[in-house]
């Protein structure tokens, strides 16, 4: 085994631990470990996190160009409208392991790293989650 197969494998393990420390329907889960990411949708103040899963292929493509680019695993997508337009927020986890446990820690607290893209530009930076209708949703 490659070390690269081996912290691909890490990353998985701590992203369903992650998953499930935020409280996403097991259904999100098991997409996860199946190899499909869902994405959590702001519809409304009603319907804050709307599960769907995720085949933009541009968004698709998006998430494997920072994997790659980071050596990162994205584990959850959350699309938030704003009136600057669309923000998917890229949850993931890194490739240094070193950092898992303040990863984790962050998660307690209702916040973790995403890289945030609006379809031109992306940041990576801390936002806001909860869980919302078995998803999450962006508070800040």
């Amino acid at each position: 085994m490659t070390e690269q197969t081996n912290i691909r494998e890490l990353q998985k393990k701590e992203a369903i631990a992650r998953l499930k420390m935020i409280g996403v329907l097991p259904d999100v889960i098991q997409a996860f470990k199946d190899d499909r990411i869902m994405y959590s949708e702001r519809v409304n103040k009603a319907f804050q996190a709307v599960l769907y899963d995720l085949k933009d292929e541009e968004l698709k493509n998006k998430i494997k160009d920072f994997e790659k680019e980071y050596s990162a695993l994205v584990y959850h997508v959350q699309l938030l409208h704003t009136e600057f337009g669309n923000m998917y927020s890229m949850l993931y986890v890194s490739n240094d392991v070193n950092e898992w446990e303040l990863d984790r820690d962050d998660i307690r607290h209702n916040q973790c790293c995403a890289n945030v893209w609006d379809g031109e530009f992306e940041e990576i930076g801390a936002i806001g989650i909860k869980r919302a209708m078995g998803g999450i949703v962006r508070t800040w």
